[in-house]
């Protein structure tokens, strides 16, 4: 799939989808790992807590992060999409469609998936479905965001792309990571190799879908101006 960039995304791409993985791939990877080193931190200090007072500090801390995540998707969804097309209500809902799929799947789901691969017991727990009055808010204000990025976008939406791609996936990548520790995987520490490659794959795929590859693809037939 060939998707073309405006010269201020990323000069050393040709825009390939085999590209833009390999563009995102280092941001995973130290984000992830700048994810690992906050999960240990919270371990080291929360040795005398009870289970329960970890577990539920663990679920605080991923809300806020995943919650966090949806606004720079929706905003990333927002800016991509319009670069290529003017059509504001079919940008609001690729954007939308796209943010709430691919949180859920880099969040949720891909760490629900690895913790099951690795033998753990998992809870499954989707805030899309149980917390909806908690989202909205932040995916409604992701998708302004993005609006408002585009309108000036000669001012502002270059800035953006420096620093969105690695600060969307350091969102994800934490949040995944206390989905698994606040869900079942209380012993991680001891799988941490198999963790981090596996968090990497579950950041960097999603979250290069959602930034670039779904937005372009739905853009592609729209007029831009």
């Amino acid at each position: 799939m060939g998707i073309k960039h405006n010269d201020d995304c990323h000069d050393h791409c040709d825009g390939s989808l085999r590209d833009e993985i390999i563009v995102h791939f280092p941001y995973a990877v130290f984000s992830v790992a700048l994810g690992l080193i906050g999960a240990a931190l919270l371990t080291y200090f929360s040795f005398g807590a009870t289970a329960q007072t970890v577990k539920k500090g663990t679920h605080i801390l991923f809300h806020t992060f995943h919650f966090l995540h949806i606004v720079f998707a929706a905003t990333g969804a927002m800016v991509t999409f319009f670069r290529f097309s003017n059509k504001l209500l079919k940008g609001i809902i690729v954007s939308t469609v796209s943010t709430v799929f691919f949180c859920v799947l880099s969040d949720v789901l891909l760490p629900y998936a690895s913790g099951i691969l690795l033998g753990v017991d998992m809870d499954l727990h989707i805030c899309f479905h149980s917390e909806l009055m908690n989202v909205i808010p932040f995916l409604v204000i992701g998708i302004f965001n993005g609006w408002v990025l585009n309108k000036h976008r000669k001012g502002l939406q270059g800035y953006y792309s420096l620093w969105s791609h690695f600060t969307h996936i350091f969102v994800s990548s934490i949040a995944s990571l206390l989905y698994m520790v606040g869900n079942g995987f209380d012993d991680w520490a001891h799988f941490m190799g198999p963790i981090y490659c596996l968090l990497v794959l579950s950041v960097v795929i999603p979250c290069t879908f959602s930034d670039l590859v779904v937005p372009m693809f739905f853009a592609s037939n729209g007029e831009k101006r």
